[in-house]
């Protein structure tokens, strides 16, 4: 009856001192920090490691320093040239100063979601569908800049903004397939119309060299002689040299002796 009396007694003493031990010693991890408030005033950033308080005085909130990745939903974006879109986005950041992440605003993670989303839709309004299309990765570094400006102040530092889908209507697929066809028919024209162009004039350059040089055109005479005597002609023209012309004209207009 002695041993139980004195259970009885040191019970509630142990009890209450596991619960002071309980409220007193907090273990955060290396990724952790615990922004510390004293009788409701901030007192400092403690960790990682093992940490004491005074239970009832002081209080702890703890903070997770590893990268967040936050999705976007898609927002309907009409662009600088009134075509109406679906974007969506994931964006990465993480908190750098825990106290300013716990003091200056509510709830970060929403507060940081919400900023996203009315920035992404504030950034695309400004360009057309072909820079959406072909200039993500210069959309989603003034997306970064301007979250990252923003969200300074709640100490979270945005780290990457990846635009995932750029969603259009079926119809307006359609136009940009007949317009990417015209481009490439376009372009085909032009390039044909260049090497004519040069054709040409490389033909020009060797009628003048041929006429400035009689031997060059003897030469070129027996090239294509050379040329239209191979084994599968049937058929062999000899091109009339103008020197014998010449000379038979002469012949003509001497007077009979």
């Amino acid at each position: 009856m002695p041993m139980l009396n004195e259970l009885a007694f040191y019970l509630p003493i142990l009890v209450i001192v596991v619960g002071f031990l309980a409220a007193a010693l907090k273990i955060l991890r290396e990724y952790e920090r615990g922004v510390v408030f004293t009788l409701g005033r901030f007192t400092g950033v403690k960790g990682p490691g093992l940490i004491i308080l005074i239970p009832i005085v002081q209080q702890m909130v703890r903070t997770d320093l590893r990268t967040v990745v936050l999705d976007v939903p898609s927002q309907d974006v009409i662009s600088r040239d009134n075509v109406s879109v679906k974007v969506n986005a994931v964006i990465y950041f993480r908190i750098v100063e825990p106290d300013k992440a716990i003091i200056q605003v509510e709830n970060f993670m929403q507060a940081t979601g919400q900023l996203a989303q009315t920035t992404l839709r504030s950034v695309l309004g400004k360009h057309d569908l072909d820079e959406m299309l072909a200039e993500r990765d210069k959309l989603n570094n003034d997306i970064q800049e301007i979250l990252d400006a923003q969200t300074d102040a709640w100490g979270i530092k945005v780290a990457n903004v990846e635009i995932k889908h750029v969603d259009i209507n079926e119809s307006m697929v359609r136009m940009i397939a007949r317009q990417a066809e015209a481009e490439r028919e376009r372009r085909a024209k032009v390039i044909h119309a260049e090497g004519e162009q040069q054709a040409a004039e490389k033909l020009l350059e060797a009628a003048r060299t041929l006429s400035a040089q009689p031997e060059a055109m003897q030469l070129r005479y027996l090239g294509t002689l050379t040329s239209i005597a191979g084994p599968q002609s049937s058929t062999i023209v000899f091109p009339f040299p103008m020197d014998i012309g010449r000379f038979l004209g002469s012949l003509e207009k001497k007077p009979a002796e």
